[in-house]
This record gives structure tokens, C-alpha cells and sequence, in this order.
């Protein structure tokens, strides 16, 4: 099941544990991510709480929780190849791993059917 954010942001839930990344709308708006600063293994983030930094050649935005959770494990590739984020937004060039601490939040999240309808407005 992958989950979508108002900001951008997408969750793919694999048992009690999310997978977030940047969706293609937010890569194609950034243009060339040039650096990504990760947080912090072991931190424990709020739902919508500031979890990272993705910069480009245009802008800098900020990467937020969608979930509430622990920090299990970040993309160490991406730190060394921030291109990823562009070239493979829903895979290779995913930012962290969260073990979710209220499953039920993704509820509020949106499905693929309703960020497409989102981020064409």
C-alpha cells in the first residue's frame, strides 16, 4: 500500500514499518537534487514534523513526517548520489525507513487516485 502527503511526500507500509520518499511532483518541481540532509537513525518524529532537507539546483524544501515513528534506517545512497531522488523518486531514491507508532494516521493520507487529482491543481 503506498500513501500520498499534501506535501509531497510518499509511504509505502510494509508490515509496521513505512518507506517515505518524494513523489515525482515534488522531483519535477525541484529539478536536479543536488543535496539531501537525512535524519538522524533512532530519532522519534511527530506526524508533520521536519525529518529532512532536499535541495536542488532551483530550491531547497523541507521533508516531513507523514507518519509519527521511530527512525530505523536512511538511504545511505542517497546521501552519496542525491540524483537518485529524480532518477528513481518511488525507489532507489527513497529517504528513510519509520517504524510507525500510529498505524491509524495513514488513514488520513491520501491513495494514488486522489494525489494525482491533488497535484494537478
Amino acid at each position: 500500500m503506498i500513501k500520498y502527503t499534501e506535501d509531497h511526500e510518499w509511504v509505502k507500509v510494509e508490515g509496521d514499518t513505512a518507506v517515505v520518499g518524494i513523489t515525482v511532483h515534488a522531483q519535477d518541481a525541484l529539478g536536479d537534487v543536488v543535496f539531501v540532509d537525512l535524519p538522524a537513525v533512532g530519532a522519534s518524529l511527530a506526524q508533520k514534523a521536519t525529518a529532512g532537507v532536499v535541495e536542488s539546483v532551483k530550491a531547497a524544501a523541507d521533508v516531513y513526517m507523514p507518519v509519527s515513528g521511530e527512525i530505523i534506517e536512511v538511504n545511505a545512497a542517497l546521501r552519496d548520489d542525491p540524483s537518485l531522488a529524480n532518477s528513481d523518486p518511488l525507489g532507489a531514491g527513497w529517504f528513510f525507513k519509520v517504524k510507525l507508532s500510529d498505524a491509524s494516521q495513514l488513514d488520513a493520507l491520501m491513495d494514488e487516485t486522489s494525489y494525482t487529482t491533488f497535484s494537478a491543481n
